[in-house]
């Protein structure tokens, strides 16, 4: 792992969780647990409506950190509407440390984006939830923003349905608290995946 990514790992993992998030992230860690313990492919789809800041960022640090964990793993995003993966957005993972390379589309770009020169590369770009490129079946729906799960009260193909909500760093666009903004939310969510799969990896321990 890229030195950089790496400094910034152990810090979001000394960050706390609150008692009310660990209680919906708990959910998720069983679901994960349950999928593995019976030997059947683990899927997660992070979805929010535009699909261009929080699922974008939830997948990388959901893949990421299962990664990290020795946890196998396949996660994707999606949205209601397609745009594109918010170069401000793609900026912070930068920020953190990953390597990101666009390509592609100008409205809509492929971002190739690496933790580790020899890992798997993440790709990430604007789409539907069910779009092709992920699962149709077996699959967790992992809710990241209040008008997805609420404007969307059907996920087919999803086994579970988890509302894990964040809010949205768009309110920072085009402000100077932009940056501070972003890093922020992507902190919140690197910490709570780290603390996801760190479970799983715990609890396989136990067993």
């Amino acid at each position: 792992m890229y030195d950089t990514l790496n400094n910034y790992i152990k810090k979001i993992k000394r960050q706390p969780i609150p008692d009310e998030r660990q209680e919906v992230l708990n959910s998720l860690a069983e679901y994960i647990s349950l999928k593995a313990t019976l030997g059947e492919g683990v899927n997660l789809v992070f979805i929010c409506t535009h699909n261009s800041r929080r699922s974008q960022l939830a997948q990388v640090m959901a893949q990421t950190a299962a990664d990290h964990y020795g946890v196998t793993a396949h996660c994707f995003s999606g949205g209601v509407e397609v745009t594109a993966f918010n170069e401000r957005a793609v900026a912070a993972l930068a920020r953190a440390g990953f390597a990101v390379a666009a390509t592609g589309n100008e409205n809509n770009p492929l971002y190739k984006i690496n933790y580790d020169d020899q890992a798997p590369v993440i790709t990430a770009w604007s789409k539907y939830f069910d779009d092709p490129a992920n699962p149709a079946a077996n699959f967790a729906a992992v809710m990241t923003c209040a008008d997805a799960d609420e404007n969307c009260p059907f996920i087919g193909g999803a086994e579970v349905r988890v509302p894990l909500r964040y809010d949205d760093p768009k309110v920072y666009d085009n402000t100077g608290q932009e940056e501070a903004g972003y890093d922020q939310r992507l902190q919140q969510i690197a910490s709570e995946m780290f603390y996801v799969f760190a479970k799983i990896k715990a609890n396989d321990r136990n067993n």
